[in-house]
């Protein structure tokens, strides 16, 4: 167990890019990971946030409708799947919170996604399977190598949308690592307008674990914003 780990992050359903899953189904074929895990920002939640809401994009009823026609897909690819909380996919207990709600009258997000064997928890720990352990967390610093050194682990995050790297730092007895996954977004949509006038494109990709070594794999897109359809 642990010798494939797949890392996902960030597809900020249901304004994911339109070919994302079509490259995750690619990368499932290539690697057949053991282990999939979801780092975060699986749903957006745009109707909902803590900022404006466009007018032009769903209603907070039609977007989750739209978002549990898309896991029903992703459920069908990966039956089994880690997820960590993050700062969008948790936009309903935030909201909650915020208004004085007890988590009792709330639904838990199998429950009103509809997922069988899907687990949500906080941030992961796991052991890899040449014996190291690795952080997975959605986002705690800009610099995932800091993060790893506080921990004193391998750490693997996203949050970052143009951030997509493998860090290296060692201590006298051992080498570890820090990896950014970018994300899995259409970047054009409005729910990230605020992203607008931003240099930096967003980077899409994941990661993939393999025997504890990380990897990133690139979504490459054309110049039409297509997926090339290969893997490099």
């Amino acid at each position: 167990m642990n010798k494939k780990v797949l890392v996902i992050s960030d597809l900020h359903i249901p304004y994911h890019h339109k070919d994302s899953f079509a490259f995750l189904s690619a990368v499932k074929k290539e690697f057949k990971p053991d282990n999939i895990i979801n780092i975060g920002d699986l749903l957006d939640f745009h109707a909902i946030n803590m900022h404006d809401h466009d007018p032009d994009l769903p209603s907070p009823g039609d977007e989750l409708t739209l978002a549990r026609e898309y896991i029903k897909e992703l459920e069908s690819m990966f039956p089994k799947v880690i997820e960590v909380e993050s700062n969008h996919s948790s936009m309903v207990f935030r909201r909650a919170l915020k208004n004085g709600m007890s988590r009792q009258f709330l639904k838990s997000y199998a429950d009103f996604l509809g997922t069988k064997k899907w687990e949500w928890i906080d941030d992961l720990v796991i052991t890899l399977s040449n014996g190291r352990r690795c952080l997975f967390t959605h986002g705690k610093a800009a610099d995932v190598l800091k993060v790893s050194q506080t921990m004193g682990m391998n750490c693997v995050q996203g949050h970052y949308h143009t951030k997509f790297l493998v860090s290296w730092w060692a201590n006298p007895d051992n080498l570890f690592w820090g990896m950014n996954v970018g994300c899995l977004i259409n970047q054009k949509s409005l729910a990230f307008a605020y992203a607008k006038n931003f240099k930096n494109r967003f980077i899409l990709g994941c990661g993939i674990i393999l025997h504890g070594i990380p990897r990133l794999l690139p979504m490459v897109l054309d110049d039409d914003g297509n997926w090339i359809k290969k893997l490099v």
